[in-house]
C-alpha cells in the first residue's frame, strides 16, 4: 500500500466513525455523558462504535454543529469519493 492509499484509508476511516457517530448520536452521547472522564469516553465511543481510539477521538472532537443533516451529507459524499479512489473500493 502506498501512501496515498494509507492516507485515503486512514480519512476514510475517520469519516465513517463520523457517520456512524451522526446516525447514533443519542447513544453516543449518552456515553459520553456515563463516562468519567475523556479516555474512559474515547474506549466506550470505540466499542460502541466499533472504531479504534483514532476514530473515537475524532467523534469526541466533533462540533454539535456537524450533526446538521447538509453537513452529514458532506461527510457521506467524502467518504464516497474516498471509496471510489481505492481499488477494492473499500
Amino acid at each position: 500500500m502506498d501512501e496515498d492509499e494509507r492516507q485515503t484509508r486512514d480519512e476514510l476511516m475517520i469519516l465513517e466513525a463520523l457517520e456512524q457517530a451522526m446516525d447514533r448520536r443519542d447513544e453516543v452521547f449518552q456515553v459520553i455523558d456515563d463516562s468519567e472522564d475523556v479516555d474512559e469516553a474515547i474506549r466506550r465511543v470505540g466499542q460502541l462504535l466499533g472504531v479504534g481510539a483514532l476514530g473515537s477521538r475524532f467523534v469526541l472532537d466533533m462540533q454539535v454543529r456537524r450533526f446538521t443533516r447538509d453537513q452529514r451529507q458532506n461527510i457521506v459524499s467524502r467518504a464516497e469519493e474516498l471509496r471510489s479512489r481505492l481499488p477494492d473500493g473499500r
